[in-house]
């Protein structure tokens, strides 16, 4: 029932037909019982029977600057379809593919590890990083966290909210709250679907289509802080090094959230105009005062925050994907990459003139892109070369080498 309400409150967000054919993939898959086996050994013939397939293309340019290229260098499968969030920490790119994480190395593109096997969790919404723990977030309304050993094998360390934190609060009639009719729960757990995680200088922030924003100390697990943050289901959050938090909601309008140190609790800032669609991911540039806003309008907003008023304003619309933005990310700090229901990747940079152009459409997918994460190093760093992966609804996990980044504005 909770999964229906969350996938209505995105089709209301659709408003023309295209919009609306491209989304509907998204929502009505069911979740089949597959699972990846992590016992696998790597050799050649071995990674073809994965479906870890690798592939080179020539280098073609759809920029302006003849000095950005880009090209495919890889495309990796999982034995399980729909590829739903990826990620990237210490060498380990994570790719949640329906319940299942799957963990490659990113210099030699071998899959190294899978967990969560447990379908009753759902599908993975987010994957975020602190220090040594991974912290995923699910379907089934749970947070859960995950240690990772020396030979790069994941283990389940407990799951949020954990069992002594409701323990401690479950007594007081205080700490429930009304999350339907007839139905109360404690205010630490969420009641839906957790769509988003952020993590910043200890503090790991979840959103939910429960319509809450909650704040965690990531040291013990506990939850600090829990508010209702928007009229609809929240699909994204983002937060800067000064501790700001976005939030993007269905209900079309973007949150601005800052600690108010008197009282030790977040509170609500700024309210950005609301948009006629459904807004489903966020982006920052690097020092976190552009923000990147995309929704079901196929349209990317750019928001500058102004030092010295500390207002948010819109400096310009992003035309050019045909379908709903399903996914952004930071890319080198001023440059971004999005991924649409439109089976496009586009990468975006600053115009000489003047705000950002789009600079290459990466296509090769045959279904909408859902995630899309950017690293760079290894012998290319400092050269302007940096790595992409998008990962798709058809399964497919493309690895595309951007060159020239560092030459232009």
């Amino acid at each position: 029932m909770a999964r229906r309400k969350g996938e209505r409150k995105i089709l209301r967000g659709c408003r023309t037909v295209s919009q609306l054919l491209l989304i509907l993939p998204l929502l009505q898959t069911p979740i089949p019982l597959l699972h990846c086996n992590s016992k696998m050994s790597f050799t050649d013939t071995e990674r073809a029977s994965c479906g870890i397939s690798t592939s080179v293309k020539k280098p073609c340019s759809l920029s302006h600057e003849p000095p950005f290229s880009y090209r495919c260098l890889a495309s990796l499968k999982t034995l399980t379809p729909h590829i739903t969030c990826l990620a990237v920490h210490r060498n380990l790119l994570y790719a949640a593919s329906l319940n299942v994480i799957n963990v490659f190395h990113v210099s030699h593109y071998t899959h190294t590890d899978a967990f969560n096997e447990n379908p009753a969790s759902g599908f993975v919404k987010s994957i975020a990083f602190c220090d040594s723990k991974i912290f995923t977030a699910h379907q089934d309304c749970k947070i859960r966290v995950w240690s990772i050993s020396p030979s790069k094998r994941h283990r389940l360390l407990c799951t949020l909210p954990t069992v002594k934190d409701q323990l401690r609060r479950f007594m007081l009639p205080k700490n429930y709250v009304s999350v339907r009719r007839h139905k109360r729960r404690l205010w630490i757990q969420h009641c839906d679907t957790v769509s988003g995680l952020a993590v910043n200088e200890g503090l790991m922030y979840s959103v939910s289509w429960d319509r809450s924003l909650k704040i965690w100390d990531v040291s013990d697990y506990r939850c600090m802080e829990s508010m209702k943050a928007h009229e609809d289901a929240i699909n994204a959050v983002a937060v800067s090094g000064n501790g700001t938090v976005y939030t993007a909601s269905a209900d079309g309008s973007i949150r601005v959230w800052e600690r108010d140190e008197k009282v030790k609790r977040y509170r609500l800032v700024n309210s950005l105009e609301k948009k006629k669609s459904t807004v489903n991911a966020l982006a920052l540039n690097g020092d976190g005062t552009v923000l990147f806003a995309g929704g079901c309008d196929s349209k990317i907003s750019v928001w500058e925050r102004k030092q010295e008023t500390n207002d948010v304003v819109l400096l310009e619309t992003l035309r050019g994907h045909s379908g709903a933005i399903l996914c952004l990310i930071n890319v080198e700090g001023s440059w971004i990459a999005s991924g649409s229901a439109d089976q496009t990747v586009r990468i975006w940079g600053k115009e000489r003139g003047g705000g950002y152009g789009c600079k290459a459409v990466l296509e090769g997918h045959e279904k909408p892109v859902k995630s899309v994460v950017a690293f760079s190093g290894g012998e290319d760093a400092g050269n302007g070369v940096v790595t992409v992966c998008s990962g798709s609804l058809d399964g497919d996990i493309r690895v595309w080498e951007l060159l020239g980044l560092n030459t232009l504005p």
